[in-house]
This record gives structure tokens, sequence and C-alpha cells, in this order.
């Protein structure tokens, strides 16, 4: 399953929003206010849940400098990951594109698509907070 969230323009440097998005404390920022828990497990852990949804842990697999950033999964009962191109416009400015890969049955792809998309958007519409 592949979802993107739209293309968010940010007023912050390539390097900015790289170093904002390899710190996983900051998503706390990101988070949609309907966020039950939120807690740091290492410094490349974190581990959330939204109401009415099972805890999520995510780890930072990759990081490409100011590039690209990639969380996933810590566990790989629901393997996915997602992942942050960060493309610069301008000097402090910047382009970010969110995107989520799953896989999943068709039966979970069907109950989690929906949240799962307005979890993205709600991340990509955040982005102003960095």
């Amino acid at each position: 399953m592949h979802i993107e969230a739209n293309k968010k323009v940010v007023k912050k440097s390539d390097k900015e929003v790289f170093d904002f998005l390899i710190d996983v404390k900051n998503f706390k920022v990101l988070m949609p206010e309907n966020i039950d828990k939120f807690e740091i497990l290492d410094e490349n852990t974190f581990k959330f849940a939204l109401s009415g949804m099972p805890e999520i842990v995510l780890r930072l697999k990759e990081q490409y400098s100011n590039k690209k950033v990639v969380l996933g999964a810590a566990s790989d009962k629901l393997p996915f990951t997602l992942t942050a191109d960060i493309k610069s416009l301008e000097e402090n400015e910047s382009e970010v594109s969110l995107s989520f890969e799953g896989e999943f049955n068709a039966m979970m792809a069907m109950m989690i698509k929906s949240p799962i998309t307005k979890f993205m958007e709600t991340l990509s519409g955040n982005m102003d907070k960095i």
C-alpha cells in the first residue's frame, strides 16, 4: 500500500528541515491533536498512539543529508516506512513530500487506509511548525 500526502512548502532551508526530522523527539510537534501518547524510547525511536488506534513504534532507519529521512516500524509484524523527501527551493524554503509504504493484506489495508491517509495529511500540514 502506497500513500502520499500533499507536498508542503516550508519556510526553512533543506538543512533545517532535515535536522528537525532526524531528531525523533520533534515528531511530537507534528502529531495530530488527538494523540493519546508520545514517548521517546531512545535517540532513534519513539512510540505514539492516536485515539482509538494501537500504539505504533517508529525508528529512524535511513537518512540522506538534507534530502531524505526514512522512519520505519520497529516491529516486523506490520512492516511499513514513512519517508520525508526534502527538496530545496530557495535558501530559506523547502518542499517536503511525505509518503507511506506498507505491506498489508487486503482486509488490513482497507481498514487502515483512511486513518493513515488522514494521519499523513496532518503531519504534512503541521510542517509549518518546524
